[in-house]
């Protein structure tokens, strides 16, 4: 009986010693995946880093308020509203400030075209009053087109202006495009 558990330890480490040493590799290593992109509010430029400031979604602020303002400014300058609904935890919200930054054009159409308003949601500050107001929100970032004077025109999710990797500038583009305010044609008068 001794020799049998003598024999039987003898195995079990000879077992144990065989199966904690690393396996040999019959195929190479994956490759190492890409570095990521920069974070949102970033440019990478070579080996350096460039902060762009971006508004943040501030819990701290007054939609209310900050929506007066708004519409005061788009009636002054013949633009809409846009409502941007998200917070600083909602990747794809700090990501959207980063593909405007990334697409001089869209930046430039929206700028021209609306009065660009963050409104934050987060555990900090739900703004439940001020969103009350609007249609329910199934997923965020979402946006609301507002008119000058601060009337709803459109709610939008924008999964519909995504792709599988990012915003679809296309989809983007048209979308602004669709609500941007329509342009009154200059009166061109003849100089005699």
């Amino acid at each position: 009986m001794k020799s049998f558990l003598f024999a039987f330890m003898i195995v079990s480490v000879t077992a144990f010693a065989a199966f904690s040493q690393p396996a040999a590799q019959t195929k190479p290593a994956p490759a190492k995946s890409p570095a990521p992109p920069p974070l949102p509010g970033t440019v990478q430029a070579e080996k350096t880093s460039v902060v762009i400031e971006r508004e943040k979604f501030d819990p701290r602020k007054n939609p209310a308020e900050d929506l007066k303002k708004a519409v005061e400014q788009a009636s002054a300058e013949g633009k809409r509203i846009i409502l941007d609904i998200g917070g600083e935890w909602c990747v794809w919200c700090r990501y959207m400030d980063r593909f405007f930054t990334m697409n001089p054009g869209l930046e430039k159409l929206k700028n021209e075209n609306f009065v660009w308003l963050k409104v934050n949601w987060s555990e900090e500050n739900e703004n439940k009053a001020f969103l009350s107001a609007y249609p329910a929100i199934a997923g965020y970032p979402h946006l609301f087109v507002l008119d000058e004077k601060g009337q709803l025109l459109q709610s939008q999710g924008t999964d519909l202006l995504e792709t599988p990797k990012g915003y679809d500038l296309q989809k983007f583009t048209d979308f602004l495009k669709k609500w941007a305010p329509e342009k009154k044609a200059e009166v061109k008068t003849e100089v005699k």
